[in-house]
């Protein structure tokens, strides 16, 4: 039997997964990973948390596997931060994962991409599905899937960009310490000093066909900024993951860490922000729907996707910046917003329109999320946001001049009430449905609960001698 037909005689095939079209691309690709002569294949999916999992096959076990798909434990996608499963896989209200069931990664075959690092090796991402071949209503890419086929039904074509930002530390003996002392913006001599990492990170992002457009030197200790080529939505939050993934691996193996995380403790820091980009253009002729026709005038459908923006912007947080460190983010003065508003290209705005009746690449820059966000999630909050407020032909109130000094609503203050504005909301539910805000709720909730009941070091600090 050709591998051809072991494919088309394959589970996926067998389930509809994989069409006679599907199926040849899956032939094509395994004479690829012969041909480049790759050893193992890794069979990745983007969890919950926006981190990459999976499993590692042999050259000699992938047919099967891209025939029949590769099985895990549905626990996967149960686990919080602290990877403890939170759902109650063992009672019989467990659901679709009652008994740490299976489910079944499905290779997407044009996301192959080379690792640079282990030349041998490759990785490879899946859609997450149930055994039977049916999707997962919380699993990251259907969600975003979910999103943005809902703007596609309507004619619409989203563009998103991603610049995110992160720290590297030097470990040690005394503990991790940033790579340089910050505050020191885009200066050339300290990007000098660290061109030798920075020229390793992009290229290693390049060779495994990331698009980079931009490395700079950010303002706080140790931190840095890639921006990337715009893209549709779900490319954009593979490729987020992909080069998450990679700037942890490849700092790793130069005795460095990397981290994501929103506000490290560490003197001086400044937040990791990931600034979502967006503009929509209409997909019959190719117009921009974000381009003005005048300077200082927004389009009429700019307008009506800011204003759902910041109309979902307490429900949205939850998918945006969802861990308890994320909200300490949202101070005055620091390049972050903590206020619902918007202006023009003003970066203390939750929204920056960025605008010109010049410029085929007019676009809204959401500073809200940070670098910790799942990027199928985030985006898909945008969109549902968005849609929502082109579908109702909302308004965005007056632009914002000085975003730190303004009586408009504010962000969510902590992750509970975060969690609380996302489960309450009607938008969310209907759009994304009720599975997944019940899924997320309860996820998240047992992070926060986790996080109320720990003794911190303020409290000892603060209780322990005093009574």
């Amino acid at each position: 039997m050709s591998v051809l037909e072991r494919i088309r005689s394959g589970a996926l095939a067998r389930m509809g997964v994989l069409d006679d079209q599907r199926a040849r691309d899956v032939s094509a690709l395994l004479e690829q990973c012969e041909h480049d002569g790759l050893e193992t294949l890794r069979f990745v999916f983007t969890d919950q948390h926006g981190i990459l999992r999976g499993k590692t096959l042999t050259a000699e076990a992938l047919p099967s596997a891209f025939a029949n798909g590769v099985r895990v434990p549905s626990t996967l996608l149960l686990k919080d931060t602290a990877h403890r499963t939170v759902f109650p896989v063992w009672s019989p209200s467990g659901g679709l994962m009652q008994g740490a069931s299976d489910v079944l990664l499905v290779p997407l075959p044009d996301s192959l991409t080379p690792l640079p690092w282990a030349p041998h090796s490759a990785l490879i991402h899946c859609a997450v599905m149930t055994i039977d071949g049916a999707p997962i209503p919380f699993a990251p890419l259907q969600v975003l899937q979910t999103a943005n086929d809902a703007l596609t039904r309507r004619g619409l074509d989203p563009l998103m960009g991603l610049e995110v930002e992160f720290s590297v530390f030097t470990r040690g003996a005394d503990g991790d310490v940033p790579l340089n002392p910050g505050y020191q913006y885009l200066t050339e001599t300290r990007y000098a000093a660290h061109e030798d990492l920075l020229d390793l990170l992009r290229r290693t992002a390049q060779g495994m066909g990331l698009p980079v457009r931009s490395v700079e030197i950010e303002f706080g200790p140790g931190q840095f900024e890639f921006t990337f080529a715009p893209a549709d939505p779900l490319t954009i939050a593979r490729m987020a993951v992909t080069f998450r993934t990679m700037v942890k691996a490849v700092c790793q193996r130069q005795g460095l860490h990397a981290s994501f995380m929103a506000k490290p403790r560490i003197a001086n820091a400044m937040a990791n922000g990931w600034h979502i980009h967006q503009s929509m253009s209409d997909a019959a002729s190719g117009k921009s729907l974000f381009q003005p026709d005048a300077a200082g005038k927004m389009p009429a459908f700019a307008a009506h996707w800011v204003a759902g923006l910041l109309a979902h912007a307490e429900a949205a947080c939850l998918l945006t910046t969802p861990t308890v460190n994320g909200y300490k983010r949202y101070a005055p003065y620091q390049l972050a917003p903590n206020a619902i508003g918007w202006g023009l290209d003003n970066r203390g705005t939750m929204i920056r329109a960025i605008m010109d009746p010049a410029d085929p690449a007019s676009r809204v820059e959401n500073r809200v999320a940070d670098s910790t966000a799942n990027p199928y999630y985030a985006l898909a909050s945008q969109l549902v946001c968005g849609l929502d407020g082109v579908t109702n032909t909302l308004s965005p109130p007056a632009p914002m001049t000085a975003p730190y000094d303004t009586d408009a609503r504010r962000l969510p203050t902590n992750l509970g009430a975060a969690i609380d504005a996302f489960s309450r909301s009607a938008l969310m539910r209907g759009a994304l449905g009720d599975a997944f805000v019940d899924y997320l709720t309860q996820l998240k909730t047992a992070e926060w609960d986790r996080y109320l009941t720990t003794i911190s070091e303020w409290e000892q600090s603060e209780y322990f001698d005093t009574f």
